[in-house]
Order: structure tokens, then sequence, then C-alpha cells
């Protein structure tokens, strides 16, 4: 019973997103409904989003994924921010590293994920200004987004369903990225 709930879950999110499931369905039906329970926390992880404005969030989420190299992933979080009503313009400007072109509540986030992904420490005035401006749960939402950003795409590698970008949907334009910019 718990392994068709699971497996109708999985098609749920599929549907609703446009977004092939695949991997998630190997694990259930060959690593067993225990082996799917762990994603249940990756899940509450990437939700969680708390004191930061919407642009922020998926600023640095958009930021994350795309240096990931995972363009099925990254095009799930565009699809995510375009629903919770990110302006595509945004979506654009951190996809393409356009940071003036960020509001500015989303240059803060998009500063720390960039500090974040290249780990070389350039996101501590970003990192303390957030903390002033939006609070520490705030900066707890941007790590987490930004975790999961990375989880998905590094378990779909690992189970032999990584895809690198090329191209992405934003807004109902294609915008094509160079997996290359993103590193």
């Amino acid at each position: 019973m718990l392994k068709w709930l699971i497996r109708r879950g999985i098609s749920a999110f599929e549907r609703r997103w446009g977004y092939d499931a695949t991997y998630m369905h190997e694990v259930v039906e060959k690593a067993g409904v225990g082996a799917m329970l762990p994603m249940n926390g990756l899940q509450k992880l990437g939700a969680y989003r708390r004191d930061i404005p919407k642009e922020a969030y998926y600023a640095a989420a958009i930021v994350a994924s795309k240096a990931a190299d995972c363009g099925p992933c990254l095009q799930l979080g565009i699809s995510m921010a375009d629903a919770a009503g990110v302006a595509p313009s945004v979506v654009r400007a951190a996809l393409r590293d356009d940071r003036e072109g960020l509001p500015e509540s989303a240059r803060l986030a998009y500063d720390l994920a960039r500090s974040v992904v290249a780990r070389d420490g350039s996101g501590e005035a970003a990192r303390t200004e957030i903390l002033r401006r939006y609070g520490h749960r705030a900066l707890v939402s941007l790590a987490y987004v930004m975790v999961v950003a990375n989880a998905y795409p590094t378990l779909k590698y690992a189970l032999g369903y990584g895809h690198t970008c090329a191209r992405v949907r934003v807004g109902g334009e294609d915008v094509t990225l160079e997996a290359a910019a993103a590193r």
C-alpha cells in the first residue's frame, strides 16, 4: 500500500511540473520504499522558506542549481519560481549572471549563492546583510534551498540520470546556457 502511495505521489509530481522523475520510480522499485523515505527530508528542507523575499530565495536556488549542472532540475526550479510569481526577468538575470538585472532584494542572495558555489568566501558581506535585514531564518532558508538544489542533481548523476544543462525555458522563451559558465 505504501509503495502504491509513493508511486502515485511521484506521478502527480511529474504531471504537475512536467518533470521526468524516472530516477525516483527506480529507487522505489529497485531499492524499495525504505530507500525512498529519506527523500521526504529533502522535500521538507526544500520547502522551508521563511522571512526572505521570493525573488531572493529563487535567485539563490537558480544559482545553486545551475552550478550543479542539471538541466531538468534547473528547469524544475525555474518552473517553481514561475509558479511562486517570480518575474521572468528576475529568473533570466539569475541564469545569465546579470547581477545588476536583479532586484536589490535578490542581489544579496545571489551574491551569497555565488560565493557558496565558488567556495571562495566572498559572500561574507552578503551573509551579514541578509542577517541584518531578514534574520537567521532567512539565512537558513537560503542555505537549505542551495543544499537541495545540489542534492537532487547529485542523486540523479549518481543513479545515471544526470543531464547537462544546455537550454531552459523562462516565461515561454528559450534561454541558452553554457554549462561551463555556471562553474
